[in-house]
């Protein structure tokens, strides 16, 4: 019986290598037959008997020569032989995507991974099932098993072999679909305040001889403690794609529920986690190009979404944005952006933002990547209460020396935000927030090609105004693809 071992390495190795590996007199004579075969120097009226480990021998020889009609030949009977025989199993599933018989190629692949004993068996067999799915256009499908390939490869270089052809077939698959999924014991999951108490309506407090009137907050205007589980996706289709253009549909989702922690039940007894539950739907288009002798990409893109909060629809919305990016030289890069979103209120009120953003990211000595932002936005609508004008400044840098064995990020943001209306106040409302991220990215521990990850953030929103007053801390464990 051959061996798995040489076929295994005949994806990445030559014949000779495995006759060099085979060893003893019998198997060269086998070779020799084989060679012979694979030559056509037999008499056609002398059929010459084989043996099952010798016809494996010529159907690895066929294959290495490329005669793929001859390497499927000897294949098929073996298989008629055994239909268990792995071995030639992987070299039909080889030969019959090469001549064009996609679905018995996938199907001796799939049956291959089946009687799989160990990981070098698994990684065979899943590449050969990846490649009959990619040539057979099924690129999304192709991805997944390339995944099961870096999973079980038996060692770095073949590992490597799998992630330099995940990205070859992603880069050729019209869908690119990303998914995130993420559990988040948070402090303040309803954006409450951390104050207990704020102060009436001046109109109101106007009767009572201009005093403001403080009064208690209590149940869920309160910071409520819990849990987060948030689900994202966002899948592209590749309509029409050239050297330098690219046009696309996107759709996106984003999922949050929540439950609620004793200490919360206790200040909001009549609250549940499904009153904060948040849902948003996006379908759009995108366009993008190079532009500045391949040195700058330029981006627009139209979305048409709406979102549901606490299970009500909540809003929907129309955004429109143009971007456009440049690369400097030494790997620094700038990138500018224009968005503007109109906002059709069901259960809040209308508004239209207007937002632009200016980016600078670069390499610092020691290696670190630095990102740094600047943004502005104007907000108007029917109700001058959600009227706003905001500034906000970002900061991120990525560590070049790992830490505890994970690629490390800090970030760091501060947002300025100014309401010239407030019921609350006769100077209006203003909320300033300073927000804190350290993210650890733990590289080593790979699953199917994913990546754990943690996140620490906390933030603190100051206000003229109690009610808005907001504290909040959060540890994410989430997941992230690796390539």
């Amino acid at each position: 019986m051959l061996s798995a071992k040489p076929l295994v390495s005949s994806f990445i190795t030559r014949s000779s290598d495995m006759a060099r590996q085979t060893g003893p007199l019998p198997r060269i004579a086998a070779l020799v037959t084989a060679l012979s075969l694979v030559s056509s120097q037999a008499p056609a009226d002398q059929p010459i008997q084989l043996s099952p480990e010798d016809m494996r021998v010529a159907a690895f020889l066929s294959l290495e020569n490329g005669q793929m009609i001859q390497a499927y030949s000897f294949s098929e009977a073996l298989l008629q032989r055994n239909p268990n025989d792995r071995d030639a199993l992987l070299i039909h599933s080889r030969a019959a995507r090469n001549i064009g018989k996609f679905e018995e190629a996938k199907a001796s692949a799939k049956q291959a991974w089946k009687l799989a004993e160990n990981d070098e068996h698994r990684y065979s067999s899943s590449m050969l099932m990846a490649q009959a799915l990619a040539s057979n256009e099924q690129h999304t499908w192709s991805q997944l098993w390339l995944r099961r390939a870096v999973q079980h490869a038996p060692n770095e270089a073949l590992e490597q072999r799998a992630i330099r052809d995940f990205r070859y077939v992603r880069a050729r698959n019209p869908w690119l679909t990303r998914i995130s999924f993420s559990i988040t014991p948070d402090s303040n999951i309803n954006n409450g305040s951390s104050e207990r108490s704020s102060f009436l309506n001046y109109e109101l407090s106007e009767v009572l001889y201009g005093q403001p009137v403080e009064y208690q907050l209590g149940g869920s205007s309160l910071a409520l403690s819990g849990i987060e589980y948030a689900f994202g996706l966002t899948t592209r289709y590749r309509l029409v794609e050239t050297d330098t253009r690219a046009h696309d549909v996107i759709f996106s989702t984003d999922i949050r529920h929540y439950t609620l922690s004793s200490e919360a039940k206790s200040l909001a007894p009549s609250a549940e986690g499904n009153d904060f539950a948040f849902a948003s739907y996006t379908l759009g288009y995108g366009h993008r190009g190079l532009n500045f002798e391949n040195r700058g990409e330029y981006r627009v893109s139209a979305d048409l979404g709406q979102s549901w909060y606490g299970g009500d629809e909540y809003a929907r919305f129309g955004r429109l944005s143009v971007g456009q990016t440049y690369q400097l030289e030494g790997g620094r890069k700038v990138n500018a952006r224009i968005a503007g979103e109109r906002q059709i209120g069901i259960t809040r009120s209308d508004s239209d933002t207007l937002r632009g953003d200016l980016s600078y990211s670069f390499l610092l000595p020691s290696g670190s990547h630095l990102w740094t932002n600047a943004t502005g936005a104007v907000a108007t609508s029917n109700a001058r209460v959600d009227e706003f004008t905001e500034i906000g400044l970002r900061a991120q840098i990525t560590f070049a020396k790992p830490l505890f064995g994970a690629t490390a990020q800090l970030g760091i943001w501060a947002r300025k935000r100014d309401y010239d209306f407030s019921p609350h106040s006769p100077d209006g409302r203003e909320d300033d927030r300073v927000q804190v991220d350290f993210t650890l990215i733990f590289n080593k521990f790979d699953y199917y090609g994913f990546n754990p990850t943690m996140r620490v953030s906390a933030s603190k929103t100051d206000s003229n105004i109690g009610l808005y007053e907001a504290q909040r801390f959060g540890v994410n464990f989430g997941i992230q693809s690796a390539f």
